[in-house]
C-alpha cells in the first residue's frame, strides 16, 4: 500500500473549513428543496385520488336515487292495479312522508347530542398563554 491520499482525502486537505461549511449548507438547502418538491406531488396525488373517489360517491349517490325514483314508481304502478292510480299515489307519498319523518328526528336527536369541539377550541386560547409565560420565564 502507498501513503498516498485518495481524491477525496486530497481535496479535504485542500479545502478551508468555510467552504466545507458551504457545500454541506448547499447540499442541505437541495435536500430539503426537493424534500418539498416530493412532498408537494405527493399531496397532489393525493387530492387527485380523493377527488376521483368524491366523484364516484357522487354518482353513486345520484344512481341511488335514481333506483329509489324508479322503484316508487314501480310501487306506484304496481299499487295502481290493486286499489285505483290516485290511491296508489298517495299510499306511496305517505310512505315516504312516514320515512322522511323518521330520518328527520333520528338526524335531529343525533345533532343535539353533538357539542363541537370545546376542548380544541380551550387549547387553542390557551397556547398564546403558554408561550406568554415561556417569554417571561428566559
Amino acid at each position: 500500500m502507498t501513503d498516498m491520499p485518495t481524491p477525496s482525502q486530497q481535496k479535504a486537505a485542500d479545502t478551508s473549513l468555510g467552504e466545507l461549511v458551504g457545500e454541506v449548507t448547499r447540499d442541505l438547502s437541495t435536500l430539503m428543496r426537493k424534500e418539498l418538491e416530493l412532498a408537494k406531488a405527493e399531496v397532489t396525488d393525493s387530492a387527485k385520488k380523493a377527488g376521483a373517489g368524491a366523484g364516484m360517491i357522487g354518482g353513486a349517490g345520484y344512481a341511488a336515487s335514481m333506483a329509489v325514483l324508479f322503484l316508487s314508481i314501480a310501487l306506484w304502478w304496481a299499487l295502481g292495479l290493486l286499489v285505483g292510480w290516485g290511491w296508489s299515489a298517495v299510499i306511496v307519498a305517505v310512505i315516504w312522508g312516514i320515512v322522511a319523518a323518521i330520518l328527520f328526528a333520528v338526524g335531529r336527536s343525533r345533532l343535539k347530542t353533538v357539542r363541537g369541539a370545546p376542548r380544541t377550541v380551550e387549547t387553542v386560547k390557551e397556547i398564546p398563554d403558554a408561550l406568554k409565560r415561556n417569554e417571561e420565564n428566559k
